[in-house]
């Protein structure tokens, strides 16, 4: 994904001379190719991501379009303080790009997991959160956020995210996309669980399970719309994401269904406990000990196609 972002954002910088990258000291391999081609509008502030935002604010309001990017939690976390006082007060066109959302960083421990972004991200007014399922939704996201005005968050994988959607896909902010239809049990995905998810309803299908897919793009503004219409065609709708079980996709759809006046359903959230992860390893291992892989997931649904199948 971070690649099909900086090649998107070096195509749109050679015709928009607004556009500004700031890093914190990486990137190394993946930025070189924009800093080279736009040095006036490239920025290396160091290991210092509450200056990197400080000084991305300051040139937004001088009317810039200004990229951050650096690993997982530290363009959020590290310099929250900034982001809401400076860019999302301000409602400055920052927008803030991780790249290795979840445990893509996991052999460098918890300190690098970003499993609690989305979650702190979509509290802030003004900001629009995006976790893309795959390199076509991360161009796609790309040139959207170019084009929406005010705070802006980007949450990539880190590389090799296997690609799902054709190039024609359509994609809006705000929309989901249905990447498989079915009747008896709708999957939501956000970010790089997108793939899994995918395989599992593969698998479900095999097993004369009719899962739809939805690609749940764009965290906020959230398609309501998308999840209501799962509800009153689906009996169960399930949440799947590389995140903290709370605060994350599985708690905005609960939002929805719980104010909306649709049918009741089955519903459940797959993600990650609140917990901070103990063990050391990467991203396959740690999502297996979460259960978001393929086998993991489907020995979750098993209690909730269970349940659908007895109220039916």
């Amino acid at each position: 994904m971070r690649t099909a972002f900086i090649q998107t954002l070096y195509e749109m910088a050679e015709r928009d001379d607004r556009i500004w990258l700031v890093v914190g000291d990486l990137g190394y391999s993946v930025v070189e190719q924009y800093a080279e081609r736009f040095p006036a509008r490239y920025l290396n502030v160091g290991v210092a991501e509450q200056n990197m935002t400080g000084v991305a604010a300051g040139l937004a309001l001088c009317n810039k379009v200004v990229f951050t990017y650096s690993i997982a939690n530290f363009p959020t976390f590290r310099c929250l303080e900034q982001i809401r006082n400076d860019v999302c007060y301000h409602n400055a066109n920052v927008k803030i790009v991780s790249v290795g959302g979840g445990f893509a960083y996991g052999a460098l421990g918890m300190s690098h997991h970003g499993t609690e972004d989305i979650a702190v991200l979509r509290a802030l007014p003004n900001m629009v959160v995006v976790a893309p399922g795959d390199p076509v939704e991360a161009e796609n996201a790309t040139r959207a956020i170019v084009e929406q005005t005010g705070p802006c968050y980007l949450r990539l994988g880190k590389a090799g995210e296997a690609r799902i959607h054709a190039r024609d896909v359509k994609f809006q902010l705000g929309r989901a996309i249905t990447v498989c239809e079915g009747s008896d049990i709708t999957l939501i995905s956000t970010g790089g669980m997108l793939a899994t998810t995918v395989r599992v309803a593969e698998r479900l299908s095999k097993e004369g399970v009719a899962a739809r897919v939805l690609s749940m793009h764009t965290l906020k503004p959230l398609d309501e719309e998308a999840i209501r219409i799962a509800a009153r065609e689906t009996p169960a709708i399930v949440t799947i994401e590389e995140h903290g079980i709370n605060g994350g996709l599985g708690s905005a759809v609960a939002e929805t269904l719980a104010e909306g006046n649709g049918p009741r359903v089955v519903f459940k959230r797959l993600g990650i406990p609140s917990v901070y992860a103990s063990q050391i390893g990467g991203q396959d291992y740690l999502r297996s000990i979460y259960s978001l892989t393929v086998d993991g997931i489907l020995t979750s649904l098993e209690s909730v196609l269970e349940t659908v199948q007895l109220s039916g």
